[in-house]
């Protein structure tokens, strides 16, 4: 219980200490953006509040300019269910991406996310 305690205080005081620190995110043409947007209206990052590693992802997201729907897995459950049941494991960060006709990707790590996000878009 007491380390539950400390976990959370950290956490919910690195993802303050983000949002003051955040940098701009990367500058595109109108046109550019809604060609972006339209790339990643498929894509949601399912994720915990205060994990160092989804904090992480999500800074990336930002810096990046992309407008990624997330989803909270720890306090939503049916966007828990979604990440058990369809992912096959409640581990976050997870980043789902739905093309049509093809099967999710259901991407964790936020190392590998991170990487093609910036391959992606960067």
């Amino acid at each position: 219980m007491l380390l539950k305690i400390i976990r959370n205080v950290l956490g919910y005081g690195i993802a303050a200490a983000d949002k003051l620190t955040r940098p701009k995110a990367m500058a595109r043409s109108p046109e550019q953006q809604a060609r972006v947007n339209a790339q990643t209206a498929n894509m949601t990052l399912y994720q915990f509040t205060a994990c160092p590693f989804c904090i992480k992802t999500r800074r990336a997201i930002h810096i990046l300019g992309l407008n990624i729907q997330t989803m909270d897995a720890m306090n939503d459950t049916q966007a828990r269910n979604e990440l058990q049941q369809m992912g096959g494991k409640v581990q976050v960060p997870c980043l789902r991406i739905q093309e049509a006709g093809k099967d999710d990707i259901w991407m964790y790590e936020s190392g590998d996310i991170i990487q093609y996000l910036q391959k992606s878009f960067g």
